[in-house]
């Protein structure tokens, strides 16, 4: 099913932007609630915080370049009350490259989204690349829970985090990189108090997702794109590491297992 993942999985932008169809397909149909900075610390029934550090996160200005100006005008960003969901994907492209020119493949994937398929930004909140990096991705994100344009009918209340790479079946997936979107969903799964072995309930806002409008879905609080969408993103590979995420991120809740 080649042509298939082609089509629907994770594309990169400049390179191959007009395959770009329904990989970060864009935000389903209801209003966001106003936004608001992620700072509360919510409680668990014992009184403990179940919050985890904020990772360190390469702001989105050190990758747009030329001073961090934007290349594309956009609307103001888009929020929701909170984030109780994280979808993985991949960007479908090489893996082989020097983790220096990741704000270049990211640059890419902008360019073809924001600018080629005239979006109103990148849709992923963050990507991670093969060395443990993690980049702000959709404008605010790293400070406010950003409505992005990842997961077709469930980009609200949820964080899109982009593995940079393919991560099809036996592909290596590195522990560094898992770590790391381990640690962005303890963190924004953390704020709204969810532990994220668990399960969460999400309203489909788009029809063309595997569920129609209006349906409640039942998903893990860490998902991969596959589950809310047809597409094989984000790799056999990085799905199967989705256990071990799950219970990584977990951990730096400072649950137990």
């Amino acid at each position: 099913m080649r042509v298939l993942r082609i089509v629907l999985c994770c594309v990169p932008g400049a390179v191959a932007f007009a395959l770009l169809v329904l990989c970060a397909v864009g935000v389903g149909g209801h209003s966001a609630s106003p936004g608001r900075t992620q700072t509360a610390r919510p409680k668990s029934a014992q009184g403990a915080a179940w919050t985890a550090p904020r990772p360190q996160i390469v702001p989105r200005a050190q990758w747009l370049g030329q001073g961090g100006q934007e290349a594309f005008s956009r609307p103001p960003p888009r929020f929701a009350d909170r984030v109780t969901a994280v979808f993985v994907h991949h960007t479908d492209t090489p893996n082989d490259y020097d983790c220096a020119d990741a704000p270049r493949t990211i640059r890419d994937m902008y360019t073809g989204q924001a600018g080629a398929r005239h979006w109103d930004d990148i849709g992923y909140n963050f990507l991670v690349d093969r060395c443990g990096t993690i980049y702000e991705g959709r404008a605010g994100s790293a400070d406010q829970p950003v409505v992005g344009a990842h997961t077709q009918g469930f980009n609200e209340r949820t964080v899109g985090v982009a593995a940079i790479g393919t991560f099809t079946a036996g592909t290596d997936v590195p522990k560094v990189m898992t770590d790391a979107i381990a640690a962005i969903a303890a963190w924004k799964l953390g704020l709204s108090g969810i532990d994220p072995r668990s399960q969460v309930d999400l309203v489909s806002t788009n029809s063309l997702s595997k569920y129609p409008a209006g349906t409640r879905a039942r998903f893990h609080a860490v998902s991969g794109h596959t589950d809310g969408n047809l597409t094989e993103c984000p790799g056999e590979a990085l799905m199967a590491q989705l256990p071990s995420i799950r219970d990584a991120a977990a951990r730096m809740e400072g649950r137990r297992p």
